[in-house]
């Protein structure tokens, strides 16, 4: 047996889930639409009292929805300001050895430090990069090119030879 409350709550989502679900639709990243849509769900759940009638209902959901796409938005910034901010900070368990393949990395700019750290770290081909970037995947493949070669530079300059690899002299070749 449903409440009054389930009742009501039941006839609202069938009167405005789908035009919430359009209305989100041209508003939100796709991956976010159904979960903005279960959160503007749950606050006319939890505000089923202060919900208006059916006929002017509509606009006052839009506005719930319109406040839970803002959190979400908000919430995915300050994700990625924190990924970024852990991207950019050396590990503390990183071992010392490291030191001059950071500081390597430290000489790209921010973006194609991302693009190495994905490629290199994540194991993503620029096909996966280039979607968490918003880069094409053609873009990522010049970036990764570019970037690979400044690494090798800088490392080489800091070591006086070729980077990841040893140096064969040339009299104990044979």
């Amino acid at each position: 047996m449903t409440s009054l409350r389930e009742a009501r709550f039941e006839a609202l989502v069938r009167a405005v889930g789908e035009p919430l679900h359009r209305y989100l639709v041209r508003r939100a990243d796709p991956a976010a639409v159904d979960d903005v849509l279960a959160e503007t769900m749950l606050v006319l759940w939890r505000r089923i009292d202060d919900v208006p009638q059916l006929e002017e209902v509509l606009p006052w959901c839009y506005g719930v929805a319109r406040g839970c796409l803002a959190n979400a938005r908000r919430a995915e910034q300050r994700r990625l300001r924190l990924v970024d901010k852990l991207a950019r900070t050396p590990s503390a368990s990183a071992p010392a050895e490291h030191d001059q393949l950071y500081d390597a990395l430290r000489t790209l700019g921010e973006l194609d430090r991302e693009v190495v750290q994905l490629w290199a770290w994540e194991g993503l081909a620029p096909q996966g990069i280039a979607e968490v970037t918003g880069l094409t995947a053609n873009a990522v493949s010049i970036r990764l090119h570019r970037a690979k070669k400044k690494l090798a530079a800088e490392l080489d300059r800091k070591n006086g030879g070729t980077a990841g690899q040893e140096q064969v002299k040339r009299g104990s070749e044979l």
